[in-house]
């Protein structure tokens, strides 16, 4: 392993569960609505509002206007403001970081190490997520994709990132628990990559040499011992 110098997380299921946050934000926002009204069997709603996400997109503001219209439903106020609530709610109720997480990233930064994150999505959001988690002060650089218009696994994501914090990529190591968009992208610029297994991509497999990561971990807390 090359000298390194600098950790980058991704966010989701990195830092925190967020495959069980989306799962019980959108069961709950279910439930509420149907407790308001909304007359649907709760996996068949369930159901029809993941789909309505694949296809809109999750920063997609219209989800349960299209549920309703989706099951022969008028535009209801009260059953829209009972999903909403519930959905923010469970979202703040599940956003926090896991056990190990900020341990980890008080070790590193006693070690000497810049920590920084490399994540996808609006830069308003993933801030927000990193502010509610406690954790935006623990961070040397923060890269967001909407901010440099680059998306994971663009190798120029990692490369900014490294520049931003102060290093090359051979001195930096990336941990994320997608082997297509934080593993493969992060090897490919260079830098040392470590795959943790959480959330709905813990299966995923590799689809080539270069999504193989240089190690593998079950939790934050076994990447000190690598870079020990």
């Amino acid at each position: 392993m090359n000298k390194i110098k600098a950790v980058f997380f991704d966010i989701d299921n990195t830092l925190y569960d967020s495959t069980l946050q989306v799962e019980m934000v959108r069961r709950n926002a279910i439930k509420a609505m149907i407790e308001a009204g909304l007359e649907i069997d709760e996996e068949a709603g369930l159901k029809a509002l993941k789909e309505i996400v694949r296809v809109k997109g999750s920063n997609y503001d219209h989800q349960f206007n299209d549920l309703l219209e989706e099951f022969g439903y008028d535009n209801t106020p009260r059953i829209i403001a009972a999903g909403i609530l519930a959905y923010h709610n469970t979202k703040a109720a599940y956003l926090v970081p896991f056990p190990d997480t900020v341990s980890v990233l008080l070790k590193l930064r006693e070690r000497g190490y810049k920590i920084g994150v490399i994540t996808e999505g609006l830069a308003v959001k993933q801030w927000e997520k990193l502010i509610s988690l406690g954790l935006q002060h623990f961070f040397h650089a923060v890269l967001i994709s909407e901010e440099v218009r680059k998306q994971k696994p663009d190798v120029e994501m990692f490369s900014i990132a490294a520049q931003r914090i102060g290093c090359t990529p051979k001195e930096a190591a990336m941990v994320g628990d997608r082997l297509d968009k934080d593993i493969g992208g992060a090897k490919r610029s260079g830098m040392t990559t470590i795959q943790i297994l959480k959330g709905k991509y813990a299966s995923q497999k590799p689809a080539s040499q270069e999504e193989e990561p240089d190690y593998i971990v079950p939790d934050l807390k076994h990447i000190l011992a690598i870079l020990k």
